[in-house]
C-alpha cells in the first residue's frame, strides 16, 4: 500500500514517536521511508538510534519529501509551521493532522492544500491502545484514505466519521477521556488507602478491577446497566455504594465535565481560525 512512499512526521514528540513505533511495528514501511522533523539534535539522534529512521531539523525538508505528511505539533505553533512548509508541500501529498482543535478549513487555507485528514487520537495511543476518530476532505483519494486508516491503526482502534463536527465531540469523550479515567482510578486508590490498605496494594486492586470490568463489558456484549444490575444485590454493599454515587450526582457531574470539554474544543478551533485570518 505504501510502496516506496515517504511518510514525514513534523513534531516527533510522544504521539509522533508512538506513530513511528506503530508504523514500523506493523511493518507498513521500512525505517528509511520515515522522515521525522525534530528541532532538537539530541532528540533526532535518539529517534534514529531507536528506530533507524531518517531525521531532519528542517520542517521544509520533511514537507518537500513527503508523500504523506503527518502534522503532530502543538496547536499554538501550527499556523507558523503551515506558513513555513506550504510552498514545499507536494500537490498530490496527503496531509494527516493529529493536532488538537485544528479544523480542516483552517488547514486547507493555511496550507493551500486540499487532501487533508483530521484526526483526534488519545494518549493510550502511545502504547498502541488508543482510540482515534477521524474524517477527511473529498480531495483525499480512496488509496489515501486506506493509507490514513492503516497509519492511525498504528495507535490502536480508529473510527471514521463523515461530519467534522464529531471531532470536537470525540475530543471531549475519548480525547480527554483518559483524564477522567485517571482521576477515577486515583480516587479509588485514595479511598483504599484511607480504609487501611497500602498504596501499592490499593493500586493493584483498583487497576485489575478496572481492567477486568472492561473485559467483562467487551466479552459479554451487554449494556453496562444490565451488568451493573447483575452485581447489585438488594440491600447489599454495592447497592449502598451506588446510592451514594447517584445521590452525589455522579452521572450529572461527569456529563457536565464532558460538555465543558466539548465547548472548550469548539472555542479553541474558532480561536485558531481567527488567528489565521
Amino acid at each position: 500500500m505504501f510502496e516506496s512512499e515517504t511518510i514525514s512526521i513534523i513534531g516527533a514528540g510522544n504521539m509522533g514517536e508512538a506513530m513511528i513505533k506503530g508504523i514500523l511495528g506493523q511493518k507498513l514501511v521500512q525505517p528509511a521511508q520515515i522522515l521525522a522533523s525534530e528541532p532538537r539534535p539530541d532528540r533526532g539522534q535518539l529517534l534514529h538510534d531507536l528506530y533507524g529512521i531518517r531525521t531532519t531539523a528542517e520542517n521544509r525538508v520533511a514537507s518537500r519529501e513527503a508523500d504523506i505528511l503527518v502534522l503532530s505539533v502543538k496547536p499554538q505553533v501550527l499556523a507558523r509551521v503551515m506558513e513555513e512548509i506550504r510552498l514545499d508541500l507536494r500537490p498530490n501529498a496527503l496531509v494527516l493532522s493529529i493536532v488538537a482543535g485544528a479544523r480542516i478549513k483552517m488547514m486547507m487555507t493555511g496550507l493551500r492544500h486540499g487532501a487533508i485528514v483530521r484526526s483526534m487520537p488519545n494518549t493510550p495511543g502511545m502504547y498502541g491502545h488508543g482510540m482515534t476518530v477521524w474524517t477527511c476532505t473529498q480531495h483525499v483519494s480512496d488509496k489515501q484514505r486506506q493509507q490514513a486508516q492503516r497509519i492511525l491503526q498504528a495507535l490502536g482502534e480508529e473510527i471514521w466519521v463523515e461530519e467534522e463536527s464529531y471531532l470536537d465531540m470525540a475530543t471531549a469523550l475519548s480525547g480527554t477521556g483518559p483524564a477522567y479515567v485517571f482521576l477515577f482510578i486515583e480516587a479509588l486508590i485514595d479511598a483504599g488507602v484511607h480504609m487501611g490498605f497500602s498504596r501499592h496494594v490499593a493500586e493493584e486492586m483498583v487497576l485489575q478491577t478496572i481492567e477486568g470490568s472492561v473485559k467483562v463489558v467487551r466479552e459479554m456484549n451487554r449494556h453496562p446497566a444490565t451488568l451493573r444490575n447483575m452485581v447489585t444485590s438488594p440491600g447489599g454493599t454495592t447497592a449502598a455504594a451506588l446510592y451514594e454515587l447517584e445521590k452525589g450526582g455522579f452521572r450529572t457531574i461527569l456529563s457536565k465535565a464532558i460538555f465543558a470539554a466539548y465547548r472548550r474544543s469548539v472555542e479553541l478551533g474558532e480561536a485558531s481560525e481567527a488567528k489565521l485570518t
